[in-house]
């Protein structure tokens, strides 16, 4: 098996990124190749994806999960083996994700060093394409909020609960004040 590890600098809260990768349904929209993946249960993932030209399904079973810290999973049926992804605090608003992926490489033995290397840039091109993702997504759900956290087009009588509806990519705890508007 073999590993390989990258990783980017996100501007949002630790939380939100993690809350936003554990939203599986949307790996489609950041990952190469991947067309679906569904949420079998609390633990088990379905994937779809196409990998050299091959439509390719497998199951993946979380086996680690830290709130807002990591998440590890495995697989049988796909080249992936097992992955990890891990959330790092940079500051208030910025985190770092570093994802390790192991894999069994298909092919000869003299290819490898070329698969290596296009694992890894393919990986590297999906966590960029993540930044982009949760970076505009963040900054759509934050223009939306005043500076106590309120939605600026809440109507009158909004309630906490309300308010975390609106804003659900920051989880339940927020760093905003989130008061109802009088």
């Amino acid at each position: 098996m073999l590993t390989t590890v990258v990783s980017t600098e996100v501007n949002v809260p630790v939380r939100t990124a993690y809350h936003q990768w554990m939203r599986f349904e949307d790996f489609p929209q950041f990952m190469e190749g991947v067309k679906q993946v569904t949420q079998l249960d609390a633990k088990r993932l379905h994937w779809k994806a196409e990998i050299a030209g091959t439509e390719k399904e497998w199951v993946a079973k979380i086996i680690e999960q830290t709130p807002d810290k990591r998440i590890a999973w495995t697989s049988r049926g796909g080249s992936l083996a097992e992955a990890m992804v891990t959330f790092h605090p940079l500051s208030e608003g910025k985190s770092q994700i570093l994802l390790r992926v192991g894999y069994i490489p298909e092919g000869s033995v003299t290819h490898v060093g070329e698969g290596m290397s296009a694992v890894s840039l393919r990986m590297q091109s999906d966590l960029e394409r993540f930044k982009a993702f949760i970076e505009k997504r963040y900054g759509e759900t934050m223009a939306g909020l005043d500076l106590k956290g309120v939605p600026h087009t809440a109507p009158r009588g909004t309630t906490h609960t309300n308010v975390r509806v609106h804003s659900r990519l920051h989880g339940p705890a927020t760093s905003y004040a989130l008061e109802p508007v009088v």
